[in-house]
């Protein structure tokens, strides 16, 4: 292991502090009666089951921490990730708001599952941006409920994710430009159309499916809650536009109170629109000018939602260099001594690596307030939703 740890000791990390104001904002923006509709629903679907939340001892125990607990979201639904859980559910929650009319009463949304309302979901169309993950599951979802799905990627999106959102029914639409311009896309094609956008990011006016979003993902934080003896003391969260950290954060609190982990948010230094909305003080975009290995969180412009969550709960921002990606997959897919190989995605990573990273800045290992007594959980976010990419960083081919 100790070869495979050389690989991160030379990397240095951007790192902020940020001081949480007193008052606690997970609640109000994302409140705990929204997670509990979440997870009842989500509970029921075909398919569903607790992802694991895998102990690696060996590496806690190299690294000099009490334990790390990682959380592997590959087998969710078959489709790879945890957004499995965001965008199908609120496509389904969309729909059953549209499906009311106005002043109309609301058919029960067990109903919409089971398929009952196809008919009358055929006549709505549904549409996002996404780097992959997002899109896959409303694809999913939307093939499940009978709406028709329409999904913007953009030029980087690598071929297979675009194919497994058409093998879904999804129609794909590939743009010039970065996500953050396939989400200006999405907005004004549905606004001209009358299609219903179902984001993982908010912006004024528009709260509702990324409350969903963020709502369905806080049943993979639950179910970490419920898996886990003691609570953590840390947490890795990965950036993106911010829903996934967020959501966990928030989450961790309502469930653990005082006894909720210290939130370190790690971002891609290509796409650190997070680290610099704590720089700035405010909720600050940042211009991609070369797109990371980590496709997931490729996003330059923070979800304003997630932000005042993360505003509230955060305590550290870091940055990672892309070059550690592929390092962190290698290692926890051929791990040595007794830890499980598991298979990781690019953006599963990120919390990994930066963990692994800060271990030799001793100075960085300080500000994080990491020892022996520490208790890290990390969220595997993905696993391997492109096989093509994934061979190629074991083969030592490392993109980025």
């Amino acid at each position: 292991m100790l070869e495979q740890l050389e690989d991160f000791a030379s990397v240095r990390l951007g790192h902020r502090a940020w001081t949480p104001p007193v008052e606690a904002r997970a609640g109000s923006v994302l409140p705990a009666r929204d997670v509990d509709a979440a997870q009842a629903e989500i509970s029921a679907w075909d398919g569903y089951a607790p992802t694991p939340l895998v102990a690696l001892r060996d590496l806690a125990a190299r690294l000099g921490v009490e334990r790390i607990d990682y959380k592997d979201e590959g087998p969710r639904f078959g489709l790879g990730s945890f957004k499995a859980l965001g965008g199908a559910y609120a496509a389904l929650r969309l729909l059953q708001r549209e499906l009311a009319g106005p002043g109309g009463a609301a058919p029960a949304i067990g109903e919409i599952r089971d398929g009952k309302c196809r008919d009358a979901c055929a006549g709505i169309t549904l549409v996002t941006a996404t780097d992959g993950n997002h899109g896959r599951s409303l694809a999913w979802g939307c093939r499940r409920f009978g709406a028709r799905c329409r999904i913007y990627v953009h030029a980087k999106v690598s071929p297979a994710r675009v194919q497994a959102m058409r093998d879904l029914g999804a129609e794909v639409v590939r743009i010039a430009g970065d996500y953050d311009a396939s989400v200006a896309v999405a907005r004004q094609e549905a606004e001209t159309n009358g299609w219903f956008v179902v984001s993982d990011t908010s912006w004024p006016g528009y709260s509702a499916a990324p409350r969903d979003v963020m709502a369905g993902y806080g049943v993979m934080a639950r179910e970490i809650c419920a898996a886990l003896e003691q609570p953590p003391t840390h947490v890795f969260l990965q950036g993106g536009v911010g829903g996934l950290a967020g959501a966990v954060a928030a989450v961790l609190r309502q469930q653990l109170g005082a006894r909720a982990p210290r939130v370190v948010v790690v971002e891609p230094d290509r796409a650190a629109c997070l680290f610099e909305s704590a720089r700035a003080g405010r909720l600050s975009c940042v211009e991609i000018t070369r797109e990371t290995v980590m496709a997931g969180l490729s996003c330059g412009e923070p979800s304003p939602m997630a932000w005042e969550i993360l505003a509230a709960e955060a305590s550290d921002f870091v940055t990672i260099p892309d070059r550690l990606v592929g390092p962190a997959i290698r290692l926890l897919a051929a791990p040595p001594g007794c830890d499980p190989p598991i298979k990781a995605g690019e953006s599963a990573v990120a919390g990994l690596a930066a963990l692994i990273a800060a271990r030799g800045q001793p100075e960085l290992w300080r500000k994080l307030g990491l020892g022996d007594r520490a208790r890290v959980l990390l969220i595997g976010s993905e696993g391997v939703t492109d096989p093509a990419i994934f061979a190629a960083i074991m083969a030592g081919r490392d993109h980025g």
